[in-house]
């Protein structure tokens, strides 16, 4: 499954996945295993980490939080991931890729209601003003990123003002402003065993 994480490199047909859509080796077309219960569990899990960047223990504290929180476990749990800066960052488009979002944040870039943070994992509030810091708005990275980022709809609970880069989370994401192919529950199964 195409999970985005390169950048521009898989909006084309160059895509791997698109040029080869099965497993890799010898009989990698041959054998074509139907997945079931624990691993379709294991294997919702995983494209939600990898999509995110986190590491097991992260997620699963991620997971305990969500748990013990009011709410429906699995969408507490996604609006948590949702709230992570990097992914701010990158849903507000200064970065073409969660992964050069992350690196925006961790070489200090960003700035959260005024100070400087360089934590990818930094949670976001309702409310939170954040900006790029100014000695980093002339990068052309982050220029490069607005421009192959400036078709994507900014999120209904984001407010961003590119020309400034500079941008406000409106509230706290809903399950209907997440649009990513991850089913929630799954993951919620797999954790309650």
């Amino acid at each position: 499954m195409k999970l985005f994480l390169k950048g521009a490199k898989c909006f084309t047909d160059k895509c791997p996945v698109e040029k080869r859509n099965f497993a890799p080796g010898q009989h990698g077309k041959d054998k074509r295993t139907k997945v079931v219960g624990y691993g379709l569990q294991l294997r919702e899990k995983q494209k939600t980490k990898r999509i995110y960047f986190t590491l097991e223990n992260q997620f699963r504290n991620y997971f305990e939080r969500a748990a013990q929180s009011k709410g429906v476990t699995g969408e507490v749990l996604l609006q948590q991931l949702e709230r992570r800066l990097d992914n701010v960052i990158y849903r507000m488009g200064f970065g073409a890729s969660r992964r050069q979002a992350r690196q925006i944040v961790r070489h200090g870039h960003v700035s959260v209601n005024g100070r400087k943070v360089n934590i990818p994992s930094f949670q976001v509030s309702a409310g939170d003003e954040i900006s790029v810091r100014e000695h980093a708005k002339k990068f052309g990275v982050i220029a490069g990123a607005i421009d192959f980022t400036s078709h994507q709809p900014t999120p209904t609970w984001l407010e961003v003002d590119r020309e400034n880069l500079r941008g406000r989370v409106l509230a706290l994401p809903k399950r209907d402003d997440i649009n990513l192919p991850v089913n929630e529950q799954l993951i919620v199964e797999l954790y309650s065993k």
